[in-house]
């Protein structure tokens, strides 16, 4: 995992989102809306809402804000109904692309994630093409600067309350769990006291592939740019090594 520093990957998504912090809301409004449908208002019976607010508070969304939406999604027999899509496809140079979006329009969304393929060069291919490559797990970085454990004391509560894995990089610890158990190990850690910088199900590349190429990754960028600009899209993933 050396050489890949996920901290300053989650730092480049903060600036990005404190540059458009309306869209960032926008989409964690949207997936509070769902999980409160699928699962109820209450957090507490909801791992869902719980994992989604977790990610809320980690970009800086107020918590009135937060309870608003819960409330809002609650009684509101005609909200919006949003689905959830992925779309999968290749970059420039081999580069492996997974894109999740939360809709209300399916056609719209298919057709924005097409055209941002196609303006950097790259494809759009079958469900499952390149998913195979990346591994879904509960993710949660904890910044050095905002820590007072040592790694070997952070990684023994993290091991303790249910992690699978721990790793140092150079500006923060990463803490790896089984999708199901983020949430526990996330509110172990925060009755620890422990300020975590993200707390997420995220997709992890098993490989990265290196782009040299000035116009390839030229090329990469403008379709990760268009689709972070899309508000349908929630996230995006690949195995371009940045």
């Amino acid at each position: 995992m050396s050489g890949h520093s996920k901290f300053a990957n989650i730092k480049h998504k903060k600036e990005k989102n404190d540059a458009a912090k309306g869209k960032i809301f926008t989409i964690i409004g949207r997936e509070i809306a769902v999980a409160v449908k699928e699962g109820g208002p209450d957090p507490a019976n909801n791992y869902k809402l719980a994992t989604i607010i977790a990610k809320a508070k980690a970009n800086n969304m107020p918590n009135d804000t937060i309870d608003r939406g819960i409330k809002k999604a609650a009684g509101d027999g005609n909200a919006v109904n949003y689905e959830h899509v992925t779309y999968e496809g290749y970059g420039p140079g081999g580069t492996a692309i997974i894109v999740e979006a939360l809709t209300d329009n399916k056609n719209r969304t298919a057709a924005n994630v097409r055209a941002a393929f196609s303006k950097g060069n790259g494809s759009i291919g079958t469900q499952g093409c390149v998913s195979f490559m990346f591994d879904t797990k509960g993710q949660i970085i904890v910044d050095k600067e905002e820590c007072d454990l040592d790694a070997d004391s952070l990684m023994e509560k993290a091991l303790d309350a249910g992690a699978e894995d721990f790793n140092e990089e150079e500006d923060s610890f990463e803490i790896l769990t089984g999708p199901d158990d983020l949430e526990t190990v996330r509110k172990a850690l925060e009755d620890e006291g422990i300020s975590m910088a993200s707390a997420e199900v995220t997709r992890l590349p098993q490989n990265y592939v290196e782009l040299t190429d000035e116009d390839a990754i030229k090329c990469l960028t403008r379709i990760l740019d268009l689709l972070d600009e899309d508000d349908d899209v929630q996230n995006v993933y690949t195995n371009w090594d940045e």
